[in-house]
């Protein structure tokens, strides 16, 4: 699988100089802080972990839906759409959620 590169450039910029590690992963391209996913991308979705407490209110959200790749829905974890993406504002608050959830896990 291939995934949008214009996208990855558009995140890269939007963690400025947060000390993020990226890694090819599941056929797109994962962003990880201290260890932990905190938002990737998959053919054109950006996908998000907002964890399992803001899932509902994120999925609640336009141009989101469940994030399944192995058959089954990944709770804790959105798609966003690239109408959902389309502006910088509307995708560094994706991130920026992302990067708020990663932070409180422990690193690895």
């Amino acid at each position: 699988m291939a995934y949008d590169k214009t996208l990855a450039e558009r995140i890269r910029t939007s963690f400025g100089t947060i000390p993020v590690i990226e890694k090819k992963m599941f056929g797109g391209v994962g962003y990880l802080l201290q260890g932990n996913m905190a938002c990737g991308i998959l053919d054109d979705a950006l996908i998000v972990r907002v964890g399992k407490e803001n899932y509902e209110e994120a999925l609640a959200r336009p141009h989101t839906r469940v994030f399944n790749i192995t058959g089954r829905v990944m709770r804790g974890w959105v798609m966003v759409g690239p109408a959902g993406t389309n502006n910088d504002e509307a995708l560094s608050g994706w991130v920026d959620e992302g990067v708020r959830f990663a932070l409180t896990l422990p690193p690895k």
